[in-house]
C-alpha cells in the first residue's frame, strides 16, 4: 500500500549501464516508488566522460530526496564525490564485483531489492568520507573524494598494470594479474610525511595506503581496526626488505589480520610480534610527498601521478542508507 506522505518525494537512479541489467533494475525502482507511495523516479545514466559525479549533481538540482547508485566502486566513489554533505541520502545497490563500500557498511550484497526497498523506507547512517588533495608534478591541484581507500606507490601501479578485460571479467581477483605485473620491477622510493601536522617524518616505502574502512574481499581486514565512521584515516606505510619482507606484508594482512585476530589467544600473538614490513599510522589528516612523482589510485582506479598527496576525513558527510 502506498502512503500519502510520501506522494511529493522523489528518488533518483544513478547507475553503470556496463555494470546493471538496467530494464530490470529500473522496473525495481518504480515499483518500490510506486508501492511507497513516491513520485515517478528520475534515471540517470554513467558515460565514459561522466563517470557518476555530473548526473549526480543533475539529480541534486532535481531536488530528488534520495540517491540511488547501482555500479562498480568508481561509480560509487564519484557519486559520492557529488552527494556528500548535501543532506540527501545515498542507497547503495550494490552491482560490481568488489562492493567494498557496501561490504564495510554491512550492506546485503546478492539481494539488490533490499537496498531499492530501503531506498524508501530505510534509515541513514552517516559515514566518514576521505578527501585527497593531490598535487601534480607541474604544480596543478585536484581535489577527489575517497570512500575506501586512497593510495600512492605500488599498490596504484598494480592497478594501472591490470588487463580492463581481465578486471572486467575477473573483479578485484585481476589485481592479482597486475600485482604479477608490477612486482618484478618495485623499487621502493623516499616520502615525506605530516601526520596531523606535526613534525616532518622520513621513511623509504613501496606504498601508503589511508583507509577510510579495511575490509576487502575473501574476508581479508587489510586494516582490521578501521571503521568508517570513526572521523579518523588509517594510514598505512608498506616497506619491505626483499622477498622475505613481501612475505612478512602477506603474513600481516592474511594471517595476523585476518585470522588471528578473530581470537584472543592469536591477537596476543599478533601484539607481541615485531614486524617493520607494514606501519600502521591514525589521523585525521595526512600530508605524503615524494620525488620523483609516483602513481595515485582512489577506490580502485588509477588517478595518474603525483608529487604529493593530502589526505582527511570529512566526518560523517555521507549518509548512506542502510535497511
Amino acid at each position: 500500500m502506498g502512503d500519502d506522505s510520501g506522494r511529493h518525494k522523489r528518488a533518483a537512479l544513478v547507475y553503470n549501464p556496463i555494470k546493471v541489467d538496467k530494464r530490470r533494475l529500473r522496473a525495481a525502482v518504480v515499483h518500490h516508488a510506486k508501492k511507497a507511495g513516491w513520485r515517478h523516479p528520475l534515471f540517470f545514466e554513467t558515460t565514459v566522460d561522466d563517470l557518476g559525479d555530473g548526473v549526480a549533481r543533475d539529480a541534486l538540482d532535481a531536488e530528488v530526496d534520495v540517491v540511488l547508485v547501482a555500479g562498480g566502486d568508481g561509480t560509487v566513489r564519484a557519486v559520492t564525490e557529488t552527494v556528500a554533505g548535501s543532506g540527501v541520502p545515498l542507497a547503495i545497490v550494490p552491482s560490481g564485483t568488489g562492493n567494498l563500500l557496501a561490504r564495510n557498511l554491512g550492506l546485503p550484497l546478492d539481494d539488490p531489492e533490499i537496498m531499492i526497498a530501503a531506498a524508501y523506507a530505510g534509515r541513514v547512517a552517516p559515514t566518514d568520507v576521505g578527501i585527497a588533495r593531490i598535487t601534480r608534478e607541474g604544480g596543478d591541484v585536484e581535489e577527489r573524494a575517497f570512500v575506501v581507500m586512497a593510495g600512492i606507490g605500488l599498490d596504484a601501479a598494480m592497478i594501472a598494470n591490470t588487463r580492463p578485460a581481465l578486471k572486467k571479467s575477473m573483479g578485484w581477483v585481476a589485481y592479482v594479474d597486475g600485482a604479477a605485473r608490477s612486482l618484478p620491477g618495485a623499487k621502493p622510493f623516499r616520502v615525506i610525511y605530516e601526520l596531523e601536522e606535526q613534525r616532518l617524518h622520513s621513511a623509504k616505502v613501496q606504498s601508503v595506503l589511508f583507509a577510510n574502512c579495511g575490509q576487502l574481499p575473501a574476508g581479508i581486514a587489510l586494516i582490521p581496526d578501521a571503521t568508517i565512521d570513526d572521523g579518523v584515516l588509517d594510514v598505512m606505510l608498506i616497506q619491505p626488505t626483499g622477498m622475505f619482507g613481501w612475505l612478512g606484508v602477506w603474513r600481516k594482512v592474511w594471517w595476523d589480520n585476518s585470522v588471528l585476530r578473530r581470537f584472543r589467544a592469536g591477537r596476543r600473538i599478533v601484539e607481541r610480534r615485531r614486524d617493520t614490513s607494514i606501519r600502521y599510522l591514525r589521523g585525521a589528516r595526512m600530508e605524503v610527498a615524494t620525488t620523483p612523482p609516483q602513481p595515485i589510485e582512489l577506490d580502485g582506479d588509477e588517478f595518474g601521478a603525483g608529487q604529493s598527496i593530502r589526505c582527511r576525513v570529512e566526518h560523517g558527510a555521507l549518509l548512506a542508507v542502510v535497511p
